[in-house]
């Protein structure tokens, strides 16, 4: 792997946040419309560097494009049960790497550095991998502070709780600890602790 140039790093975040940028669904932020998945991107880098502040380049190129250009595979285009949800997901790893691999390329960066990012976007080697395990407690983290008060408010508590307890199961204990300590609102911190206990 080549070695660290700050200009190429900024060249490839900058590119990252150039096509998330683009996404026509906003999200109002402190008053101020942005793109989704620009805040996103911003918002899963901030938590991968709390977790990992030394975080090598790798992970903290990979938290940058992680959903990258989410939108443009809408998950309407598969059908609506547990089938189409998973090749849903499936195809949108499969296209966030090749999207970061490309603009990796294009920036400068080696094939070495290129496959090790989309390894992370594609969660390759979760659980073994220890920067694999950052990203997904990073993704479980942007969920529950940002994410979890709109789905729980649509969903009913037996289900909300399988799911959060499914995302608990996946994040190791320094990130349950950090998710403890997330400012929710009374019915979410029942349904987070009720998902820590023991089924």
């Amino acid at each position: 792997m080549s070695a660290f140039d700050p200009a190429r790093f900024e060249a490839a975040l900058r590119r990252f946040d150039e096509a998330n940028a683009m996404d026509p669904n906003t999200e109002l932020v402190d008053g101020v419309s942005q793109s989704r998945e620009l805040i996103y991107a911003r918002r899963l880098t901030d938590w991968v560097l709390r977790l990992s502040p030394a975080a090598a380049e790798p992970l903290r190129l990979a938290a940058r494009c992680q959903h990258i250009c989410r939108w443009e595979i809408p998950r309407s285009r598969y059908p609506m049960d547990r089938a189409g949800y998973l090749k849903w997901r499936a195809e949108l790893k499969k296209f966030h790497a090749e999207k970061s691999g490309q603009i990796l390329r294009e920036v400068g960066y080696d094939e070495e550095m290129t496959a090790t990012v989309q390894a992370l976007n594609l969660k390759k080697n979760f659980p073994t991998d220890p920067d694999s395990r950052i990203i997904e407690d990073a993704l479980c983290l942007v969920f529950l502070e940002f994410q979890l008060a709109e789905l729980a408010a649509k969903t009913d508590d037996a289900k909300m709780i399988n799911a959060l307890r499914k995302s608990l199961e996946k994040m190791t204990g320094p990130a349950r600890d950090e998710a403890l300590k997330l400012n929710y609102g009374a019915r979410e911190l029942a349904l987070v602790k009720q998902a820590l206990q023991n089924p």
